[in-house]
């Protein structure tokens, strides 16, 4: 896309203000960084606090009596049984069971839910939402009426609850209809930067509002998409369309987590759902390859599409997201492995630049996460 055909969010005019360096992102003008740079603004996220304006993700709202039940037929999550006020993290699957999406879903009231989906994959979702549920309940897409803000960060609760006290009783995942400003906002403390924080809906009409009194606190600075993965690697969170896809399972993802308990093989309402019986085959099975956390040993950055292979050089697997962790003060990497291969400290190689740079098979999250489970 050319810069005249992107997408900008609500806060495009704030970024050029604080001079942000903007890039192309999922068919929108961006942000990447600020002046002061990838490293503090990571570095200030996890200290301190940070505004990102991820207002280029989805929102949808389904409605409707039967809106839980509607949705359960498409994800391998127990959304029938989510009480009012919580959220839990979904992935859409489709009939081989590979990954479409994952997504955050919220229950506003008994017959509402609140879906926040991927930005490169918010039409497609909304296409596929009322293909398949069109007659079973109202979905409302809000891509244009609603702005997203994340406030990130160890003094994220400290910022917000200045402007609103209640928000520091919420736990993780939990999820809230708040007034910020006298303005109407959906707030989840969640996030995607393994730290404690929050995520704001809030009307377009007020977003600059609220995002320039939110960067008026001391504590806050805003951050960019660079520091933003930076800090979702280091806290071993996946990214859509690198991490996994629709070539990937939630069982080779290491999502299996995200597979209620309910909807499992031989669980209350296992099933049905898309791909449900090849997903149950390799939960039975085993699977050939699976995602692990990657170290590498050397201070050489292993990116994504890297190759790696074993101590023969015989290849076994590639890294799909990788760089350098400011917190960790090392280079990190996810990636797929043959299964033989992916216990943890099992030493292994990247192919970067014709080179072989020597890395152990690690846990993640390779930073603490510190959400605020009360």
């Amino acid at each position: 896309m050319t810069p005249e055909t992107l997408a900008r969010t609500p806060l495009h005019a704030l970024h050029l203000e604080l001079g942000a360096r903007m890039v192309p992102f999922a068919g929108y003008e961006m942000p990447v960084q600020y002046p002061p740079g990838i490293l503090k603004e990571h570095l200030h996220c996890r200290d301190q606090a940070g505004l990102f304006d991820v207002s280029h993700m989805g929102q949808i709202v389904l409605r409707g009596a039967g809106a839980a039940a509607a949705l359960e037929s498409l994800v391998p999550v127990d959304i029938r049984d989510l009480p009012v006020g919580l959220q839990r993290y979904a992935l859409f699957t489709d009939d081989n069971g590979g990954i479409l999406d994952d997504l955050m879903v919220a229950r506003l009231d008994e017959d509402s839910l609140f879906l926040v989906v991927n930005a490169a994959c918010k039409e497609q979702d909304l296409a596929h939402l009322r293909r398949h549920l069109g007659g079973q309940c109202e979905i409302e897409s809000l891509f244009e009426s609603r702005a997203l803000l994340a406030l990130q960060g160890l003094k994220a609760v400290d910022v917000l609850a200045r402007l609103a006290p209640s928000v520091a009783q919420m736990t993780f995942m939990r999820f809230a209809r708040v007034e910020l400003l006298g303005i109407d906002c959906f707030v989840s403390r969640s996030g995607y930067t393994g730290e404690d924080g929050f995520e704001i809906s809030v009307p377009v009409e007020h977003a600059e509002k609220l995002a320039r009194a939110l960067l008026a606190e001391p504590e806050v600075q805003a951050i960019g998409l660079g520091a933003r993965d930076s800090l979702r690697l280091e806290a071993g969170l996946c990214l859509y369309g690198h991490d996994m896809n629709t070539a990937t399972t939630p069982v080779e993802a290491s999502l299996q987590w995200a597979i209620s308990k309910v909807r499992r093989e031989g669980g209350a309402r296992a099933g049905g759902f898309p791909g449900a019986q090849r997903i149950f085959a390799q939960q039975r099975e085993g699977v050939a390859r699976k995602r692990v956390g990657l170290l590498p040993l050397e201070r050489v950055p292993v990116r994504e599409g890297a190759e790696i292979v074993d101590a023969d050089g015989t290849p076994i697997g590639q890294v799909t997201s990788g760089g350098f962790g400011p917190s960790l003060g090392a280079p990190v990497a996810m990636g797929y492995l043959d299964s033989a291969h992916s216990a943890l400290d099992t030493p292994v190689w990247a192919i970067v630049r014709g080179k072989r740079v020597a890395m152990k098979v690690a846990r993640t999250p390779f930073v603490a996460q510190r959400y605020y489970r009360g």
